[in-house]
């Protein structure tokens, strides 16, 4: 009697332990995140995969990149397959991804709680002199900018302009700088170049980040052809932008696919619109 009791008791601790084991290959967490590599360089590809526990049909995973010193720098939507796997890849290096160190990225999906994170180790950018970038050229006094056909002069203490890219989307230009000392950066911008100006079309006043922070403390000088700025800087300063109300090029690449989209989906509704008064016979 005693054995057959004992053999219920450890065939029920049997049972309540494989219902509460998970089965093979089951992912603990809500969401799971990996590089393909701990650190790379400047230029390589960072593969970066995941796989989430539970499948929300039609709902993408946020993926945030953050730099070392808690910039942002990338944030994107990526896809999730019906095997509940996700895969993205991002280039090491550019504008944002400069500095040496651990730059986190960080997972979610659907809610707060279904995240996670992970890191990588960025050996920093190579970029050794002004003038690399082929979005710009830089000479001693003036950049130039692709799309416009007026130069940017500028004027620089403690540190090295490195490059001015224009950032459609955001009305803005990207100056990235090497700061090895306080200084100041003295910018005379062409109105051509960009501009930001009310609907009326008075002046307003330019928008200024250094590396993400608000500036208000710099100085501005107006003619009826450019604006120039002067910005001071700290040591290790890297990026300033100067978010107006337009960039060149204003009518660019996107605008024109942009138009030329609208243009074929409004014949396309046309054709359609003929066709369903025509009579039928």
């Amino acid at each position: 009697m005693k054995t057959h009791l004992s053999v219920l008791a450890l065939s029920a601790i049997l049972v309540v332990s494989i219902g509460m084991t998970p089965a093979f290959g089951q992912i603990q967490n809500s969401i799971i995140v990996t590089t393909d590599k701990a650190s790379y360089s400047e230029g390589e590809t960072i593969l970066v995969t995941g796989e989430v526990r539970d499948l929300y049909s039609g709902t993408p995973v946020s993926m945030i990149v953050k730099a070392p010193n808690g910039n942002l720098v990338s944030i994107a939507q990526v896809t999730v397959g019906g095997d509940k796997k996700f895969s993205t890849e991002i280039t090491a290096g550019g504008s944002l991804m400069k500095s040496e160190g651990a730059y986190s990225i960080t997972v979610q999906y659907g809610t707060e709680n279904r995240s996670a994170t992970t890191s990588f180790e960025f050996g920093g950018s190579t970029v050794t002199s002004p003038g690399g970038n082929v979005d710009s050229q830089v000479t001693d006094s003036t950049v130039s900018i692709e799309g416009a056909s007026d130069l940017i002069g500028y004027d620089i203490t403690g540190g090295k302009l490195l490059s001015i890219m224009p950032d459609v989307d955001a009305s803005s230009l990207i100056i990235s700088i090497d700061a090895t000392d306080d200084g100041s950066l003295t910018l005379t911008i062409p109105r051509s170049v960009a501009d930001a100006l009310f609907e009326n079309g008075d002046d307003d006043e330019f928008f200024v980040l250094i590396d993400g922070e608000e500036v208000e403390d710099f100085d501005e000088v107006k003619s009826s052809t450019e604006r120039t700025l002067t910005i001071g800087f700290s040591a290790g300063a890297e990026e300033i932008e100067i978010i107006g109300t337009f960039v060149v090029p204003e009518f660019g690449a996107i605008a024109m696919m942009v138009l030329a989209v609208a243009i074929i989906s409004i014949v396309a509704i046309s054709a359609r619109s003929r066709l369903s008064i025509m009579p039928r016979y």
